[in-house]
């Protein structure tokens, strides 16, 4: 089975990089991080994968139902996939995944299960372009078929080496949607070893709202692991 995210929005097509997935969301396990009180950031974790990312605690979980049914709007499906949602704001609706004018963060994760065509041309430009065109030569082929964002802007571009194996790269960047607004995207991107796993984490919202909100952004992707939380 191959699965295409995003496909007849604003956003592109995945473009088949992710090919029989597997369920692996076993649960969410929530930690407390301060000593006393409300706890500063709550852990999201699936344990069967070994991933786990964290996110203050005011932000609030999409439901998975909320999730299935605004990816389903833009041509996908979490069926047989893990994916989780989060949403900084305070009415949080799974529709924000799509929204290019949202005042607060929104958090978007899944892992699945690479093809064997895809694990044989892996490379670190197609992780690059996992969700969104990045790289130039994905960026001109994109545009001659009617890609609608501009004013593309690289933010950071880094290559992150985990333990076991594990690499990837960080991508933020800037794109203009139709109408003007002008959003930022921060992106984590990994496989392992074998590099027949994805793991996806990506964090946006408007110019300004990520400028606002940099310091919670960077905790939340500097926090994505491949491993068990310690």
């Amino acid at each position: 089975m191959e699965v295409t995210l995003l496909m007849n929005r604003a956003f592109r097509s995945a473009r088949g990089l992710i090919g029989g997935f597997t369920l692996l969301l076993v649960g969410a396990l929530t930690v407390g991080l301060s000593a006393c009180g409300a706890p500063a950031y709550n852990y999201v974790a699936d344990s069967k994968a070994g991933t786990y990312y964290k996110v203050p605690s005011g932000w609030h979980a999409i439901s998975q139902g909320d999730l299935n049914t605004a990816l389903v709007a833009a041509g996908a499906t979490c069926t047989d996939i893990w994916c989780s949602g989060f949403d900084a704001n305070s009415s949080p609706k799974g529709s924000n995944f799509l929204a290019p004018d949202i005042g607060q963060p929104f958090v978007f994760a899944e892992v699945g299960n690479l093809s064997s065509t895809v694990q044989n041309e892996l490379s670190y430009n197609m992780l690059r372009d996992f969700m969104l065109p990045v790289t130039s030569t994905s960026r001109t082929q994109d545009q001659s078929q009617g890609f609608p964002l501009t004013n593309f802007k690289s933010l950071r571009d880094q290559t992150i080496t985990g333990t076991q194996g594990v690499h990837g790269v960080r991508e933020t960047f800037q794109y203009t949607f139709p109408g003007g607004v002008v959003d930022t995207f921060d992106e984590d991107v990994l496989t392992n070893a074998d590099e027949n796993v994805v793991y996806f984490l990506m964090v946006h919202c408007t110019e300004s709202c990520y400028a606002q909100n940099q310091g919670n952004i960077n905790t939340v992707m500097q926090s994505f692991t491949v491993g068990s939380p310690t």
